[in-house]
């Protein structure tokens, strides 16, 4: 795969090689540190022949600029300088990634007119950096067909060297306070990449029992880790979700992840995730276009476990608990038909009328599991759930459901902080009604209208009274549009959000 940019922090001094960027305000100021990158003035001459005017995120680069020690200068537009906020310094991050290029060799000069540092806009800069240089290809093995070599017969593509990472330096002017807040700031970035490789993995190398592996490995960090297996699940009435799995010949799994790091007697916080590895639609198959997508369909669970990455690489200051139901939806004679009834750990019986509902019924598992076992102060579960939740938001906001306006709240502003934006979307019992089912506790669809929030519904039945909440992330979790600090189809949507929600609210 192609490695990700090495990032340093250093005092302010000019690059002797390399690549260099610097940083423009509006109407094309410059900082002192950025004018002693260009002693000759090249980018003042470059920036009215390219029309360039400072606008946020926008580029003007010189190539071996006259006087200057690097072979190319490249100037980012940031807007207006009071308007910089670590959002802010986290897009313009990506900027730079977007103009590297080639280069091997990268020195930022984070410097501007009356900006004042305190080391978070630096850390902010190297995680845009970092997210938005992260590609998906270790699957490939051979570089593009070199169209001036080939023969009549067609050239065959070259072996791909091993290609090495960039260095990046971002000089400021207090790196030692950069390097500390990027601590934090890179563990969160480090989830962000593992829920994105989760995702985009392909089903074939990532099943139930393989996505079980990945979260028994964050024990290097100090997670308890247990995997409950399909024999485990059954002596524990885990009818609902097996019932999912029973046409896969690989077997479920549930993963279970404790990050102890507050106070013995804290209740844990507490996150669930859909973790259905490939969808068929089960007997309720869906057709065959865009069916490769399904892979990503446990992009709820793959949240969970970059967001309990997270926390435990930056030692958070809380009791948490991730829980993830894992299975694969496929059909055979075995697979569950439309019209069976099971009964789920609650006790409750679910009339299953269409089999691609499959993800409301492994989550009420794992939600009573969670809920029964430990008690938490709150529960919060992430799944790729619904194609209604699209139609409703498009792909730009999740879909927030909540028994809890506190915990509603908190969310709603922990996704405004970090751009993964929620909406909240109504409960009630008329739609609640609408899954009651004539002949079992209830069925797994409701009618036309309402898809998202009849799921919902359907799983506030599996939570008792302890706040809760349900993100819908079908949009944003897989085949999002891409943005200033993401090309990747999976997207990691939710680490970054989570994150926030417990170091604003639940730590210390």
């Amino acid at each position: 795969m192609t490695p990700r940019p090495s990032i340093a922090f250093a005092k302010f001094a000019a690059p002797k090689k390399g690549s260099a960027f610097v940083f423009a305000a509006e109407g094309g100021g410059l900082g002192e540190q950025a004018k002693a990158c260009d002693p000759a003035g090249a980018l003042a001459r470059a920036f009215p022949v390219a029309d360039f005017s400072g606008k946020f995120a926008s580029s003007v680069e010189v190539l071996a600029p006259e006087g200057a020690s690097v072979d190319r200068l490249v100037a980012i537009g940031v807007g207006k300088v009071a308007n910089l906020d670590d959002q802010a310094w986290l897009k313009l991050g990506g900027a730079v990634s977007a103009t590297l290029r080639k280069a091997t060799e990268v020195a930022v000069i984070l410097d501007l007119p009356e900006l004042q540092q305190d080391g978070r806009q630096a850390a902010s800069l190297a995680a845009g950096i970092l997210l938005r240089s992260y590609s998906f290809d270790k699957y490939k093995t051979r570089k593009d067909r070199d169209d001036n070599h080939s023969d009549a017969k067609g050239a065959e593509a070259k072996k791909a060297e091993p290609p090495k990472p960039v260095k990046v330096t971002i000089h400021c002017a207090d790196p030692a306070a950069a390097k500390k807040a990027f601590a934090d700031e890179g563990a969160v970035i480090d989830g962000v990449l593992l829920a994105r490789d989760l995702v985009n993995e392909p089903a074939n190398a990532l099943g139930p029992v393989e996505f079980a592996e990945r979260a028994k490995q964050l024990e290097a960090l100090g997670v308890e880790v247990e995997i409950l297996t399909e024999k485990e699940m059954k002596k524990l009435g885990m009818g609902s979700l097996l019932g999912v799995a029973q046409g896969s010949p690989r077997g479920a799994r549930m993963a279970i992840m404790q990050w102890k790091g507050g106070k013995a007697k804290d209740a844990p916080l507490a996150f669930i995730g859909k973790g259905v590895t490939f969808d068929t639609g089960g007997n309720s198959m869906k057709p065959a276009s865009g069916m490769e997508d399904m892979k990503g369909d446990m992009g709820g669970a793959a949240a969970v476990t970059g967001l309990i990455h997270a926390l435990a690489a930056r030692k958070a200051k809380a009791n948490v608990v991730g829980v993830i139901g894992l299975v694969e939806n496929a059909v055979d004679g075995y697979a569950q038909r439309p019209g069976d009834i099971v009964t789920s750990m609650s006790g409750q019986t679910i009339e299953v009328l269409n089999t691609d509902a499959e993800g409301r019924l492994v989550l009420a598992d794992a939600l009573w599991y969670t809920n029964d076992r430990f008690k938490p102060k709150f529960m919060v579960n992430l799944a790729t759930l619904t194609g209604a939740i699209m139609v409703a938001l498009g792909q730009h906001y999740a879909g927030l459901f909540s028994n809890n306006d506190e915990l509603a709240t908190r969310l709603a502003d922990a996704g405004q902080s970090t751009q993964e934006r929620l909406w909240r979307m109504p409960l009630g019992a008329e739609y609640d009604k609408l899954i009651d089912s004539k002949n079992a506790d209830m069925k797994n669809i409701g009618g036309r209208y309402g898809g998202a929030i009849i799921a919902a519904q359907f799983l506030q039945r599996f939570v008792k009274d302890t706040p809760w909440a349900h993100l819908d992330i079908a949009g944003t979790a897989m085949g999002a549009p891409a943005s200033e600090i993401n090309q990747s189809w999976g997207s990691g949507f939710g680490v970054r959000l989570l994150d926030r929600l417990v170091r604003d609210n639940y730590e210390g």
